[in-house]
């Protein structure tokens, strides 16, 4: 059932924000003290930060990278509403094993997130798009606000979670727990309210649906194989903004654990709280880009997709920049204000304002129908490359720090530095190139 072109959001999409906002609460619940957990020695692992990162970096990434297959099977098998539905059973199922403390549910509890996650991300993103025709021109400001909903639940899940997983009267286990409760409280929410608010919506497999204008096997047509390339071009680029914005979790969690002073306006915070800053600000700024692109297209001067791409890049270049200073005041062995770390996250929220929902609406209107879950899967399978290779670099932290990969400035501002350079690359390249990605999307993003 597709909604009409009107002002007015549908209803559904506040459903699926609802939905969406605790999966990301228990998702980024975990992640907020998942590394600080490995390398601890009073209840966690004990593990370097060498092995913590790894681990780190094949979870995150493996989570982007099954979406990839439960695309394909609910374009072709399930449908989106039934991928979702099993989807939230098996992730909520896997934080619950995460709260028995011992290793072997420890390792199953994340392998089912990471299954459960393949069934769920790429297919409500899917939902959301599925909700307007092709040309309804609230598709974008659906995606903002449904980002919206995505970081509401990542900023209440580092602060709830992490508390009772940093708690002396709790522990680590409490706050695996607590993501799980998350969880359950989204599926319960959606099947309770799908069949009022979302009618029809994700309940024939798109590769199953007949096409408007023509049977379900026709062949790709120009325009569709324009839209893939334009999806896998942008894709690529999307890979050296995740590798240094996925640093969040685990080099500058440590940075926030180890060289930050947290004792800040009168309260003592916990490292996992710093990773709240980023859903906060997007909660507060996510309206106020939503307003300027709708004010600048009014005047025909919004910026084409790869131009907010390449802006997102820039801007996370320059968080890194504000890193590096900090990481060289750390380095003579003082605390720094928190405010360093504070400034590094807003600025890189503006670049992901420019660059992921503006992505994802991206993916729905170019993905050929029938393929729709499927490209979205092929989307996420740009972050598994860059979660992996975020966990990969901030392994190397300490070598690096003690100049052993190379040394430019010294200490871990080398570190930082590396982000810095290469997204900055990466944002010129594209922006050089931001023209011929724009013929090739022909004013359909």
């Amino acid at each position: 059932m597709l909604e009409k072109s009107t002002s007015k959001q549908p209803p559904g999409l506040f459903l699926l924000f609802g939905v969406e906002m605790w999966e990301r609460f228990s998702y980024y619940g975990m992640r907020a003290f998942l590394v600080l957990f490995l390398v601890s020695t009073a209840g966690g692992f004990g593990w370097s930060k060498q092995e913590a990162a790894n681990l780190y970096g094949w979870y995150t990434g493996l989570v982007y990278l099954t979406p990839l297959f439960g695309g394909y099977l609910a374009d072709r098998f399930l449908g989106t509403h039934r991928a979702l539905i099993i989807g939230g059973i098996v992730i909520a199922s896997g934080h619950f094993c995460l709260a028995v403390p011992a290793r072997p549910t420890f390792f199953l509890g994340l392998a089912l997130i990471i299954l459960g996650t393949g069934f769920f991300k790429s297919n409500i993103s899917t939902m959301v798009g599925q909700l307007y025709r092709p040309g309804d021109r609230r598709r974008d400001s659906a995606f903002t606000i449904f980002y919206m909903g995505i970081n509401t639940g990542a900023a209440l899940g580092p602060i709830i979670c992490g508390y009772l997983a940093k708690s002396e009267r709790f522990g680590w286990h409490w706050g695996f727990g607590a993501a799980g409760v998350g969880m359950v409280a989204g599926l319960v929410t959606y099947l309770v309210f799908k069949k009022r608010y979302l009618p029809g919506i994700g309940d024939v497999p798109a590769g199953r649906a007949p096409a408007r204008d023509g049977p379900a096997r026709q062949p790709l047509s120009s325009d569709d194989r324009r839209g893939i390339a334009t999806i896998a071009i942008l894709a690529f680029f999307n890979i050296f903004f995740w590798i240094a914005f996925e640093q969040a979790g685990s080099s500058m969690n440590f940075f926030a654990e180890e060289r930050t002073g947290r004792h800040f306006l009168g309260i003592d915070f916990l490292a996992p709280y710093f990773q709240s800053v980023n859903p906060v600000a997007i909660i507060v700024l996510a309206p106020v880009f939503a307003w300027m692109w709708g004010r600048l297209a009014a005047r025909g001067r919004e910026p084409s997709t790869p131009v907010k791409f390449a802006t997102g890049l820039f801007l996370v270049s320059a968080g890194f920049a504000i890193m590096v200073v900090a990481a060289r005041l750390s380095d003579a062995g003082v605390r720094v204000s928190p405010l360093w770390l504070i400034a590094t996250y807003v600025l890189q929220t503006c670049g992901e304002l420019c660059l992921s929902p503006v992505g994802l609406s991206m993916v729905t209107k170019l993905a050929p129908a029938r393929f729709a879950s499927l490209m979205m899967g092929i989307w996420f399978l740009a972050f598994f490359v860059s979660d992996r290779c975020a966990g990969i670099l901030a392994g190397q932290v300490e070598k690096v720090e003690r100049g052993e990969v190379f040394r430019i400035l010294g200490g871990q501002a080398d570190f930082f530095l590396m982000f810095v350079v290469v997204t900055l690359i990466a944002g010129a390249a594209l922006f050089a190139l931001s023209g011929t990605v724009k013929r090739l999307m022909r004013g359909r993003a």
